[in-house]
């Protein structure tokens, strides 16, 4: 399964086999590519393995993880294909590295941060905790797939107050959504459009490394 997508690896500068890493595994935008990892999370590199996973549908300029018949409303068909692969390719890609499994992480902004928050619901205790930025929870999960527990979760929520795509009164609900759920969840709203800015990245490099 792991063949299902492309992605980039980077591993601490003195990388041990033998030793048990931290893992984050990003997911990019609508549009986008896997450079998104390294732009955004380039300030945890030193102490995680990072995984940068590339869309497999080609879209515009980039690339998508799946297709959209609007904004917030996936086209169920490449969503319900992504769902069939994506767990599966996380599952792998933590076993394939040296993985300390109570340190695994997601995180994405926009479509990135969708997939993060989906697969979290998705695989219950595999993932430790996610980064999910400018995005929602599809409310559709639970009828249509069945949702795990996410009471042991970590979460950092963050979107922009000017925000035209997905403003801030949706990031209020998905912080209500995983605190219903038992979810540890810090959510902050910052002074950006649809993007995330230079607090955003330094913030989410604090909390990453914070749950080491």
């Amino acid at each position: 399964m792991q063949n299902e997508y492309y992605y980039e690896v980077k591993t601490p500068q003195d990388y041990d086999e033998n030793k048990k890493y931290p893992m984050l595994i990003a997911f990019h935008g609508i549009g986008h590519h896997e450079e998104f990892a390294w732009i955004n999370f380039d300030g945890v590199t030193d102490e995680f393995i990072v995984i940068s996973v590339r869309g497999d549908l080609e879209f515009k300029n980039g690339y998508a993880y799946y297709l959209l018949e609007g904004f917030g409303k996936p086209d169920m068909d490449t969503f319900d294909d992504c769902m069939k692969k994506m767990p599966a390719f996380v599952s792998g890609i933590i076993d394939e590295y040296p993985v300390d499994k109570n340190n695994v992480y997601l995180g994405g902004f926009s479509q990135g941060a969708i997939l993060s928050n989906t697969l979290a619901l998705q695989m219950g205790d595999t993932i430790s905790g996610i980064v999910s930025m400018n995005g929602y929870v599809p409310e559709f999960l639970e009828e249509r797939y069945g949702v795990k527990s996410v009471e042991h979760l970590d979460v950092f929520l963050s979107d922009g107050k000017e925000d035209e795509i997905f403003p801030p009164e949706i990031g209020k609900k998905n912080e209500a959504f995983f605190k219903e759920q038992g979810a540890n969840v810090s959510y902050t709203t910052y002074d950006t459009a649809h993007q995330i800015g230079e607090q955003n990245k330094k913030d989410i490099a604090g909390w990453l490394l914070d749950k080491l």
